[in-house]
């Protein structure tokens, strides 16, 4: 037999009362939550290490126990918390004084128009980056070009530019004879591996 229950469940099969928060009210603070890392284990404690530790040394568990025995031995850490999330919450509030409708397209196209470009055509980049560092000049390919699999020159030299998946992709119909250069995508940038 297979079957689940619901967070929502969880809370009345244990008998919890949780607050309830107005529209929009607690994914705001969980937001700001995020960006003050208020409940990191550096300021609340390793939850997911503690609660076993308080099972273990209570005959009975309960919301009141949990609740008395993680006080006990970090006092000030909801306080610290609290703290350090509603200085984020006033940040937020403060911010979103200043978002109005044409910031909104700005931020919509920038996300949608500059930040697709330029994370989808990373090609020219990549040429125009080794280019400097050789010391030469570089050019796209023209369509004839590409249809061979070449992305563009870098002085007489060409290259094909791929992601570094391209490595594992098994193209066996597909011969490239020119050099090749691999990129690997990271949250900071470009990471990139030229043949030599």
């Amino acid at each position: 037999m297979k079957f689940t229950i619901k967070n929502d469940e969880l809370v009345v099969l244990n008998g919890i009362e949780t607050p309830d928060f107005p529209k929009y009210t607690s994914q705001l603070i969980n937001w700001a939550n995020q960006n003050a890392q208020g409940t990191r284990p550096k300021v609340v404690g390793k939850l997911s290490d503690l609660f076993p530790e308080y099972k273990e040394d209570c005959d009975a568990v309960t919301i009141d126990g949990w609740r008395e025995w993680y006080l006990e031995r970090y006092p000030n850490s909801i306080e610290n918390a609290t703290n350090k999330i509603f200085t984020q919450v006033e940040n937020l509030k403060e911010a979103i004084k200043l978002i109005d409708k044409e910031m909104v397209q700005k931020w919509v196209e920038d996300l949608v128009i500059s930040k697709t470009y330029n994370g989808l055509y990373v090609q020219e980049a990549i040429l125009y980056k080794l280019a400097q560092k050789y010391g030469e000049d570089y050019r796209l390919a023209t369509p004839e070009e590409e249809s061979q699999g070449i992305d563009g020159y870098i002085g007489d030299t060409a290259y094909s530019v791929k992601p570094d998946t391209y490595k594992t992709m098994g193209r066996l119909s597909e011969t490239i004879n020119v050099k090749m250069i691999y990129y690997t995508k990271k949250k900071t940038g470009l990471t990139v591996e030229v043949e030599e």
